[in-house]
């Protein structure tokens, strides 16, 4: 039986830029997902949800992609050290660019909302493993410039998404916003599956308690948070943001008690 961690070997640095420009194009294209919604908003309430009189129900289609973004990436982080980068990677593209077309296809604001759900979690599978691709073929005087193209991206995205949505929106109608990413989409996949290398596995065990406490204090912060503002920070949004905190603790804690592979080893910040 041939172990995987020998038979894939890192590449040559020299072959570690086409691979990053390749995962770049997948990582800016899930970064402006996150902002080119809130332009088509209004549309989309013209559009699915026209009988209420506020954008209330309309906000969870951005709200939606931002849990399940969010939430799953320290889990997802170790499905990649698992399963290799470059299969998560490709997964999370496949499921991104299939939901997008779901997405424009939607006849209504649950269907839409549904959508952007599995667009989110296509996304937290892919961005864990940009990273590690980073820090495992870049050597360690190059890796600097590598992160800087990681961080610039993710700046450029974020003052694209409103732009591409206002121009999308105005010419050719919301569904757009979510059809543009089906051709970048399969641009990206073909470039990951050629350029990117396939890297050495380890067989991780899941560190389920870390799992479920991560998951569950991530989802209560960043509804909290998320949704505070709407509730005019009620007492129980203000509970819910408390508890997730305090649930915070309780893994960092399980994470120093637990010997075997921790879902995030605190060894990392001494």
């Amino acid at each position: 039986m041939t172990d995987s961690r020998a038979a894939a070997t890192p590449p040559h640095p020299k072959d570690a830029w086409p691979a990053l420009w390749a995962l770049v194009i997948g990582f800016f294209m899930i970064l402006v997902d996150t902002t080119i919604v809130s332009v088509a908003n209004p549309a989309i309430k013209a559009a699915l949800d026209p009988a209420t009189n506020n954008l209330d129900n309309v906000v969870w289609v951005t709200s939606a992609y931002l849990l399940t973004y969010s939430v799953p990436l320290l889990i997802t982080g170790r499905l990649g050290d698992r399963f290799g980068p470059k299969n998560i990677y490709l997964v999370g593209l496949a499921i991104f660019t299939a939901a997008s077309l779901a997405c424009g296809l939607s006849t209504s604001l649950g269907m839409l909302i549904a959508a952007r759900a599995v667009q989110g979690l296509g996304a937290a599978m892919m961005t864990p493993q940009t990273m590690a691709v980073i820090t495992r073929t870049f050597p360690a005087d190059r890796r600097g410039a590598a992160m800087g193209l990681w961080g610039a991206t993710a700046g450029v995205a974020t003052l694209v998404g409103p732009l591409a949505g206002g121009l999308l929106v105005d010419g050719f109608g919301w569904e757009w916003i979510f059809y543009i990413n089906v051709p970048v989409g399969i641009v990206a996949f073909v470039l990951a599956w050629r350029l990117v290398p396939k890297l050495p596995t380890s067989p991780h065990r899941f560190d389920i308690p870390g799992v479920v406490l991560s998951a569950l204090a991530l989802f209560l912060i960043v509804f909290g948070l998320q949704e505070g503002e709407h509730f005019d920070w009620a007492p129980w949004v203000w509970g819910m943001v408390v508890t997730g905190v305090v649930v915070l603790a309780v893994f960092v804690w399980t994470q120093r008690r637990t010997t075997r592979e921790p879902l995030v080893p605190l060894d990392l910040f001494r």
